[in-house]
C-alpha cells in the first residue's frame, strides 16, 4: 500500500514539474510575442522575410486596418528575386489595388535598417500626413522589431505590431519542440541584447566594428 501511495505521489510531482517546465519555457517564448489590439492604420508595413508575413498582411488589408501597403527588402538568393517585388506583386495577385502598395527595394541588412526605409517613405514629399503604422511579422520576431521602430520612428508615429499568427507561419508557440522555432526564439535574444549594443550604448570603432555583423 505505501509503495503504490509512493507511486503515485512520485508519478503526480512528476507531472507537476513537467506542467511547470513547460510553463516556464512558453513564458520565453511568449516575452518575445506582441499582439497589439489593432486599430485601422494609415499603412501596413510588411517586413521582409517569408511569404506568410505577406500574406497575413494582405489579410489585414482586406479586413479594413490600412489605407496603404509598404514592402521593404532587396534582392535574396532564397527566393531569387527581390523582397519588396515579391511582395508587391503577391498583394496584387490576391487583389489589393496596385495604386495602394508602394516598394522600397533597396537593399537591407536588418530589421533596423528597414526601420529606416520605412522612416524615409514616410518622410517623402508623397506621403503627407502619415501618423500611423501597422508592422506585420512572425510573433517572436515583434519585440525586438518594435523596439528598432520606436528607435527610428520616434513618438510621433503611432506604431502597432501585427503577428502572424502561429497557425499560419511553420513556427510554433510550443517553440523547444519544433527546430526551426528554438534557432528563431534563441536567436531573437541573441539579436536584441546585440541591438541594445549596436544601436544604444556603443560609440566610435565599437559601433563600426558591430555594424559590420548586422545581419538581421
Amino acid at each position: 500500500m505505501r509503495r503504490r501511495a509512493a507511486a503515485a505521489i512520485a508519478i503526480l510531482l512528476g507531472v507537476a514539474l513537467a506542467g511547470a517546465h513547460e510553463w516556464v519555457l512558453l513564458a520565453v517564448g511568449d516575452a518575445l510575442v506582441i499582439r497589439d489590439e489593432l486599430v485601422p492604420a494609415d499603412v501596413i508595413h510588411v517586413i521582409s522575410g517569408p511569404d506568410h508575413r505577406t500574406d497575413h498582411a494582405i489579410q489585414l488589408y482586406q479586413q479594413g486596418y490600412g489605407r496603404r501597403m509598404f514592402f521593404t527588402g532587396g534582392w535574396c538568393p532564397e527566393i531569387e528575386g527581390n523582397h519588396a517585388e515579391r511582395g508587391r506583386d503577391r498583394a496584387v495577385e490576391q487583389g489589393v489595388p496596385e495604386q495602394a502598395v508602394a516598394i522600397d527595394g533597396s537593399w537591407v541588412t536588418s530589421t533596423y535598417s528597414e526601420a529606416l526605409r520605412l522612416k524615409a517613405f514616410l518622410d517623402g514629399a508623397e506621403q503627407p500626413g502619415i501618423r500611423s503604422v501597422i508592422v506585420v511579422s512572425d510573433a517572436h520576431h515583434l519585440r525586438r522589431a518594435r523596439w528598432a521602430y520606436q528607435q527610428v520612428l520616434g513618438a510621433e508615429i503611432e506604431l502597432q505590431m501585427a503577428a502572424v499568427p502561429f497557425e499560419q507561419s511553420p513556427f510554433r508557440r510550443r517553440w523547444w519542440t519544433d527546430a526551426a522555432s528554438r534557432q528563431f526564439v534563441w536567436g531573437e535574444y541573441r539579436k536584441i541584447v546585440y541591438y541594445h549594443l549596436r544601436y544604444r550604448y556603443s560609440r566610435g570603432l565599437f559601433r563600426e566594428w558591430l555594424a559590420s555583423l548586422d545581419t538581421e
